[in-house]
């Protein structure tokens, strides 16, 4: 079994009215990173998925969702 990442950092970002720059700056990111892990396209770590997390206030789990893929 795969592993697929889905995430709702584009929601929340806009709920915390972050533009991707913003959001990159305060995790200390460039901005094209937070656009590739939004589209699916970046395999982050445990520790940028935390701070992106600290950054919208929330938890990994309510901003990353990890779906088993048969």
């Amino acid at each position: 079994m795969n592993t697929r990442l889905r995430t709702r950092m584009k929601e929340l970002r806009a709920r915390h009215g972050f533009t991707q720059e913003e959001l990159a700056t305060n995790v200390g990111v460039r901005r094209e990173t937070i656009g590739h892990i939004e589209n699916g396209r970046y395999n982050l770590s445990l520790l940028l998925a935390y701070r992106i997390a600290r950054a919208l206030q929330s938890s990994i789990e309510e901003v990353f969702i990890f779906e088993e893929e048969q």
